[in-house]
């Protein structure tokens, strides 16, 4: 897996806030970051309609519940 870098620009409170959860987690703040991104990219794409199985006829007849 080849890795890219991104810019991030956050104030000072929400930089205080995640140094503060980066170190109770026992992470740096950009494995901390990263790890938010790479959660939140999977959550995502969950939740993007893809279905579960293999089989087409039970997806088809299957309801769809959804998030609020």
């Amino acid at each position: 897996m080849t890795k890219s870098s991104i810019t991030l620009d956050i104030d000072a409170e929400t930089k205080r806030i995640l140094e503060k959860r980066a170190k109770r987690e026992l992470l740096t703040l950009r494995e901390l970051a990263s790890d938010i991104l790479r959660r939140s990219a999977l959550s995502s794409k969950q939740s993007a309609g893809v279905d579960k199985t293999d089989d087409s006829f039970l997806t088809y007849f299957s309801r769809k519940t959804r998030k609020k």
